[in-house]
């Protein structure tokens, strides 16, 4: 009897230290752990629901009364873009040397201050003005007819002006929004200062480009190609079903922003 007692007491003892080395130990906390992740927040009692309804409708609220007509050229946008622009800018890039693109990408832009200056100077800026013309005598001679770009070295960066900007400036309102085939989103306004911007290009005929160009389609195509080639947006990057609405938007609120600058 003593025995089997001994024995139930030594199985009872080595159970007891068993199930304490298997227990789960309780973890130590330091003191700068995340014990209290909410203690440290601070709300701002601002940004409550209807903040943010407000500002929801404010991204869908852009005057768009030819949405239908609108999201299908912004369809066969994205379908051009993906089966024959970016297949040909690939191409560009591919068999063109790297100095070469950096090249043609000056020269066109060096051409495109040209409209750039005349707007500025409608705008009545005249600092801009000052530094954009400065901009198109040093490229086009230092640079060689705009083939380098030795202003943006010399602390003469591009900028970019247009009629459609020298329209809002003078309060003409931006009208209905606007998708173009291949050149992307737009609105009345600008559309009409983008035939402008063009016709006043082609009069002035900057290095003979304009009268050359109409002789040789292929100069239009190349500075076509160079101008995809320089836009980093691409259809779908945005990752949202809502693509549509979210370009429509910035585009909107950017157009508003140049103006004011």
């Amino acid at each position: 009897m003593v025995k089997r007692l001994l024995i139930m007491t030594a199985l009872l003892a080595s159970g007891l230290a068993q199930a304490e080395e298997t227990a789960p130990r309780a973890s130590v906390v330091e003191a700068d752990g995340f014990t209290e992740p909410l203690k440290e927040l601070k709300f701002n009692p601002g940004l409550d629901q209807r903040e943010f309804e407000r500002s929801t409708l404010a991204a869908l609220n852009v005057y768009d009364p030819w949405e239908s007509m609108n999201r299908r050229i912004y369809h066969f946008n994205y379908r051009f873009d993906q089966w024959v622009f970016l297949p040909v800018v690939d191409g560009y890039r591919y068999i063109t040397p790297g100095f070469v693109r950096s090249g043609v990408s000056n020269f066109f832009s060096n051409l495109g201050d040209v409209p750039n200056l005349l707007n500025s100077l409608l705008q009545f800026k005249g600092k801009r003005s000052m530094e954009i013309t400065a901009r198109l005598i040093l490229n086009t001679t230092i640079g060689v007819a705009g083939l380098w770009d030795p202003a943006s070295k010399m602390g003469l960066p591009h900028q970019s002006e247009d009629f459609g900007q020298t329209l809002g400036f003078y309060g003409v309102p931006d009208g209905p929004y606007l998708m173009l085939p291949i050149l992307g989103p737009s609105n009345i306004r600008d559309t009409g200062g983008l035939a402008v911007d063009f016709s006043a290009e082609n009069a002035i005929n900057f290095l003979n480009v304009a009268e050359v160009s109409s002789n040789h389609p292929e100069v239009v195509v190349l500075r076509a190609v160079d101008k995809r080639y320089t836009t980093r947006f691409r259809y779908g990057q945005l990752n949202s079903p809502f693509e549509y609405e979210k370009v429509r938007y910035v585009y909107t609120e950017a157009r508003k922003l140049q103006i004011a600058e």
